[in-house]
């Protein structure tokens, strides 16, 4: 199929011409003509598949045979919810970028910033309003949005809006609109909670599925390292420097581990910064800009961070630590395999990781290459669990410590 086959308004025809595309990628085939049809539609796709094209191209194309060129004080016919600030960021840009040769606006709203920008647009007017959730509901609630025009309902990466606690907000958010909207329901994942929330804010939806979730780990180079965890910052150094590693996204499990794994590469001189939830909003976007400019060769990121990042041609993703989570695996290393291009993800293992590791391996199904030759591996007493425990300092049965124990710590002498 090509896009020309899709009918579309010749404006947005061009707009994407312009951008390279001649074929649509599977989501936005299965998508685009069910939501041309004016069908409420629930899709399971993960970001770097065209997602919001999916969603974009169409509802930029009714949108704009409804206004055309009109010069009407315009409304807010189209709402799309996202969790990120950074993905509200990106949704905007396709927008712009989609309905460049026609007359829409749109307006991304999110909180971490002054609102008065923000409201100064919606004063103005605007067609598309991209917002996160809390930033959207105070401003309906000082009056600055209004809904009785809405037509088009778009709840974007709803498992995130899930894991990150605003499915209460979303609810609340779904009330405020009108009932006869047409609603799209979009999530990287499908458990039983979003399938609850589709069947309880769509109507009679059409399911589109693309892209399992474990093949996307098929076109990646993968390979795994088991390393103490005190060894991590270690072995992270000694392969971005022996490899000569230059725009590597660094996955983490906490946002203070962030910042210590930053702080621990700068010390080696390497150019490194973090993105994570405590970052401002301006701080965020100020590293993300440089990452993708190549200014900064390393980015380490938590994953609510991390799920906003869309860069194309991203060489190397490193789990430094794995998640607990194995669909959240394939999220990570899907980062470096954009619109089915390959590229390679490093991961580092713990010992107390190996549950993760196995539950991962279970999941993607493939064979990961396991790099033996490097200078940190596990120690002989973690890495063989049938090791014989080293007794010499144990207590005896009766609660007092053996006597060479006690002469030996005496006579030990610090070496730090």
């Amino acid at each position: 199929m090509l896009f020309e086959d899709l009918s579309l308004s010749k404006s947005i025809q061009r707009a994407v011409f312009e951008e390279g595309y001649t074929n649509p990628t599977p989501i936005q085939e299965k998508s685009i003509p069910i939501i041309l049809a004016g069908k409420d539609l629930v899709g399971c796709a993960q970001t770097g598949t065209g997602k919001t094209a999916a969603f974009a191209i169409p509802i930029i194309h009714h949108l704009h045979r409804m206004v055309g060129s009109s010069k009407k004080t315009k409304q807010i016919r189209c709402l799309v919810v996202t969790p990120t600030r950074e993905l509200a960021v990106q949704i905007g840009e396709s927008f712009d970028t989609y309905g460049k040769y026609t007359n829409l606006r749109q307006l991304t709203v999110f909180g971490g910033v002054s609102q008065v920008p923000q409201v100064d647009q919606l004063k103005k007017g605007v067609d598309i309003l991209i917002a996160t959730p809390g930033r959207l509901l105070d401003l309906h609630k000082q009056g600055f949005v209004d809904f009785d025009h809405l037509h088009f309902l778009v709840l974007d990466e709803s498992d995130l809006m899930l894991d990150m606690g605003f499915i209460n907000d979303v609810r609340k958010i779904v009330k405020l609109v009108p009932t006869n909207r047409q609603t799209l329901l979009f999530s990287a994942t499908m458990p039983m909670a979003i399938r609850e929330l589709a069947d309880t804010f769509l109507n009679n939806p059409e399911y589109v599925s693309v892209t399992p979730v474990s093949s996307t780990a098929e076109i990646i180079k993968q390979q795994i390292y088991f390393v103490d965890k005190s060894d991590k910052r270690a072995l992270l150094y000694h392969l971005i420097r022996n490899e000569n590693l230059k725009n590597v996204l660094v996955f983490v499990r906490t946002k203070h581990g962030a910042d210590n794994v930053v702080k621990a590469l700068k010390k080696q001189g390497i150019n490194a910064e973090a993105i994570h939830g405590d970052k401002s909003q301006t701080a965020r976007q100020r590293v993300l800009d440089s990452f993708k400019n190549k200014e900064i060769s390393v980015l380490v990121a938590t994953d609510i961070a991390a799920r906003g990042i869309d860069i194309e041609s991203l060489p190397y993703v490193i789990n430094f630590d794995l998640p607990n989570i194995p669909e959240t695996y394939v999220h990570r290393i899907g980062r470096t395999g954009r619109a089915g291009n390959g590229g390679i993800s490093i991961s580092f293992c713990g010992k107390d990781e190996e549950p993760y590791w196995k539950d991962i391996q279970k999941l993607i199904k493939v064979d990961v290459k396991v790099t033996k030759d490097h200078p940190f591996p596990w120690k002989e007493t973690e890495a063989n669990p049938d090791a014989k425990p080293d007794l010499r300092n144990k207590k005896k049965s009766d609660g007092t410590k053996s006597r060479k124990s006690e002469a030996s710590k005496k006579n030990k002498k610090r070496w730090y």
